[in-house]
């Protein structure tokens, strides 16, 4: 099946090697020589129409005519007509018979583009298209026979129209006998490079140009863009840098200021700092893992903290007394809140007096691990600001890594999340050799 997979590939121009592709190229293939109805869903720009034209030509329809019809783009007063046909008089402006898709393309293969923004009427035609092979033209009683296969396909949620009311749910299982999903380009990443050099060599061979290349900063861009557009928008962009670059070699820069949206991501958005525009995704990976490093660090010296409060019977000031003076004070003008603070270190005084006059009391009190009788209760504290430095941070995390893994750069690689390629170039870059 791979070597039928790799001729059809080479015939119809589908470029890319990503697994979820190959499986949907298969199932066409496995339900070609069949006369079931398919549904392909994906994005628009997927290609579904490539892979409607794969199903008829590799059936034993495919000297028959195929035609592509998109629903969504005939009004809704004439598309029965368009699909049916009409007699003469049906409505204004029939002037004579009509035959419609069905009866012009029978015993051939019908596209049905865009199946969701079919009207409610249409598609009960359809139903009973499917169901028997029966259909009539707007305007006659004469019930007509058709042979058709019947392609769908939609770039919407069928089962949210459907319950909208906007798509009838039985047909909705007659189209579904074999589903074909499409994924996006930004779920082939590893394909969007090879198709970018396709559509740059075919524009180079129509113009007569050099192609256009990237390097490995401006290649990452590339395949970490979200692509909403999909293969139609990648291409288009091939040929809109192809014509406006005068450098055959671009580099980060040059394709952010050709393209100023191919760094939109969908993660979060992290200020950048000057000169750090041409920063890849995987740096970015990084760094979110540092950060929930620390938050586990965090939690687990809070954990510490109240383990040592229980353990050690430490006594924990009031906070309920501290809080309603706080909350007194925010509902009074600044003065008042002088007079609460001092309130509060009145409060604080007079429980520290309880507590020696109370020798019983005071015994409940007791050191954590040392007593130092002739220093003051709490020591000062030396506020060390950290440091957030992304390049800092990343160069640590890459050290303790390959620390941790005994310099086993590939299972370094994996434990950080990156690609051992990528992992090569940081410890190049920040000389970790």
């Amino acid at each position: 099946m791979s070597n039928k997979l790799q001729s059809i590939k080479q015939r119809y121009g589908i470029i890319g090697r990503a697994e979820a592709l190959d499986r949907a190229l298969s199932t066409a293939v496995r339900v070609a020589n069949t006369d079931l109805s398919v549904l392909i869903t994906g994005e628009s720009g997927v290609g579904k129409e490539i892979f409607s034209r794969i199903i008829h030509d590799n059936s034993a329809r495919k000297h028959n005519n195929f035609i592509a019809i998109n629903c969504g783009a005939i009004p809704e007063g004439t598309i029965n007509s368009e699909l049916f046909g009409h007699e003469k008089g049906a409505f204004t402006g029939a002037s004579g018979e009509r035959k419609g898709y069905f009866e012009t393309y029978n015993g051939g293969t019908i596209f049905l583009d865009e199946v969701g923004e079919m009207p409610l009427d249409t598609q009960t035609f359809l139903l009973r298209v499917l169901e028997t092979g029966e259909f009539i033209r707007v305007g006659s009683s004469k019930v007509l026979q058709t042979d058709v296969r019947i392609i769908a396909a939609t770039n919407v949620e069928l089962s949210e129209k459907i319950k909208s009311g906007k798509f009838r749910e039985d047909l909705y299982y007659r189209l579904n006998t074999v589903p074909i999903g499409l994924p996006p380009l930004r779920k082939r990443r590893e394909d969007i490079y090879m198709l970018f050099r396709k559509f740059a060599i075919d524009f180079a061979e129509k113009y007569r140009t050099t192609p256009i290349q990237l390097d490995e900063n401006a290649r990452q861009l590339l395949e970490n863009y979200v692509w909403p557009g999909n293969i139609r928008e990648l291409k288009n962009v091939a040929e809109q840098i192809s014509v406006l670059s005068e450098d055959r070699m671009l580099g980060a820069e040059s394709l952010i200021q050709l393209l100023p949206n191919i760094t939109q991501r969908n993660l979060p958005m992290i200020p950048e700092t000057n000169g750090s525009q041409g920063n890849s995704f995987q740096e970015r990976e990084i760094l979110y893992k540092l950060l929930f490093d620390m938050k586990g660090d965090l939690n687990d010296l809070k954990s510490l903290v109240f383990e040592l409060i229980r353990n050690n019977d430490l006594h924990v000031p009031d906070l309920k007394s501290i809080k309603s003076l706080q909350l007194s004070a925010n509902r009074t003008t600044s003065t008042t809140k002088n007079k609460g603070d001092q309130n509060l270190e009145e409060l604080l005084q007079h429980n520290s007096v309880k507590k020696e006059d109370s020798s019983e009391k005071a015994n409940q009190y007791k050191p954590i691990i040392i007593d130092n009788s002739g220093q003051q209760r709490y020591d000062e504290m030396e506020v060390v600001e950290e440091n957030l430095s992304l390049e800092e941070n990343t160069r640590e995390l890459i050290k303790k890594a390959l620390k941790k893994h005994s310099g086993r750069r590939k299972e370094a690689a994996q434990d950080l999340g990156i690609s051992e390629r990528t992992l090569y170039r940081k410890i190049k870059e920040y000389d970790l050799e």
